[in-house]
Parts: C-alpha cells; sequence; structure tokens
C-alpha cells in the first residue's frame, strides 16, 4: 500500500487537505495526518471538524468525516519529534502540504524543521521525494515568491489553488475538487474528480 503524508497547515483552505485526506483514502492509500495549532480551528470554522487531542481519536473522526477505512489514516501531532514520518528511514511517497502558510512555506524555504510538518517536509526533499505545496496567499510579497522558488528549486511542486473556468463549476466543492485534482495527478493517484481536457473543434 502506497503513504502519503497530507499536512494541514494554519491558512485559510482547509478544505483543500481534507478533500485530499477523503480523494487518497479512496484512491487504495494510506494517509498520514499532521495538523497544525493553528490549523485546527482553522478546520473548525471553515470544514466543520472539531478533532480530538488523541492522536487515534483523531484519526477515527477524520476517517469517518471523509468515509474512508480507520486503518487507512494515522494522526501524529505536530510536536511529535519521534513519529516514524521524522525520519528518512520511514518510507512514503509523497507529501502534500495543504493549505501552506506562508509561515510554513518559509521555514521550509530554509530548512527551520521545527516541528513535525516542516521535519518531514524537510526529509522529503533531503531524501528525493516528492513534495507538494499548496500555497494560500494572496497578494504574494517578494519574500513569498522567492520561498516559493527556493522549494522549487529545492524540488518541490508549487499547485496553487487557483481555479479553472472551462468546466464551468457551479459549487464551492467543484472549485476545490480542481485543485485536489491536480495534487492527485501528480501523486500519480487516479481519479475521476473532474472532467479532463480533450481540446475541442473548430
Amino acid at each position: 500500500m502506497e503513504r502519503f503524508i497530507v499536512a494541514i497547515t494554519g491558512a485559510s483552505g482547509a478544505i483543500y487537505g481534507a478533500r485530499l485526506i477523503q480523494a487518497i483514502g479512496a484512491a487504495g492509500g494510506e494517509v498520514a495526518v499532521v495538523v497544525s495549532h493553528a490549523a485546527l480551528a482553522i478546520l473548525r470554522d471553515e470544514v466543520g471538524w472539531e478533532l480530538a487531542s488523541d492522536g487515534a481519536a483523531r484519526a477515527v473522526q477524520i476517517a469517518t468525516a471523509c468515509g474512508v477505512a480507520a486503518e487507512r489514516i494515522t494522526c501524529y501531532r505536530n510536536g511529535d519529534g519521534y513519529a516514524p514520518i521524522a525520519s528518512g528511514s520511514y518510507r512514503w511517497q509523497a507529501m502534500v502540504v495543504a493549505p501552506c502558510s506562508m509561515a510554513s512555506l518559509a521555514a521550509i524555504a530554509h530548512g527551520l524543521a521545527d516541528n513535525l510538518i516542516r521535519r518531514a517536509a524537510d526529509v522529503t526533499l533531503k531524501e528525493g521525494r516528492r513534495l507538494i505545496v499548496v500555497p494560500r496567499e494572496s497578494p504574494l510579497s517578494l519574500i513569498h515568491l522567492e520561498n516559493l522558488a527556493a522549494v522549487a528549486r529545492a524540488g518541490a511542486h508549487i499547485i496553487p489553488p487557483i481555479p479553472h473556468f472551462y468546466t464551468h463549476p457551479q459549487t464551492v466543492e467543484e472549485v476545490v475538487a480542481q485543485t485536489v485534482a491536480r495534487v492527485l495527478d501528480h501523486l500519480g493517484l487516479a481519479h475521476d474528480l473532474t472532467p479532463r481536457w480533450h481540446g475541442q473543434e473548430g
């Protein structure tokens, strides 16, 4: 079974992380979930998830909310430096930070591995695995752009949540699905979240 890490940090757009967990679980993947302290409040306010502090209970909550088997979800505290995902000897295919706050982006860009999310991202890069960052900020300052360039040079994939309109999305869920679909494509996971562009006549 393929393993993935999904980190949700303290920026608006926690729905992206939530839907990504759901989609990876539905595709048969195993998901290690890390939620920053700031993201706990955002998940509550934007998604309606009031998460337990205990990791096992939190995993059951997320699995139930996402409609996936509980054994596919493992939750770690962001302060847990002994979690397996803090070590490169533990194997996972890819990590996604969705949404990625500018504080988390800055830390990842400069190797500041002072919590589990940042450490796991640092390990993902140093081990040559795929790191996907879904940045959530607007407008972007020069500092933000330079940090995005730094993580891109280090090998990360940058997938900002920018909707396309040629599919005529009608709901927020459809707009969210567009970005989740792009992330799944970069993870190599099959999905049917959005129609694909096949060109047009004329």
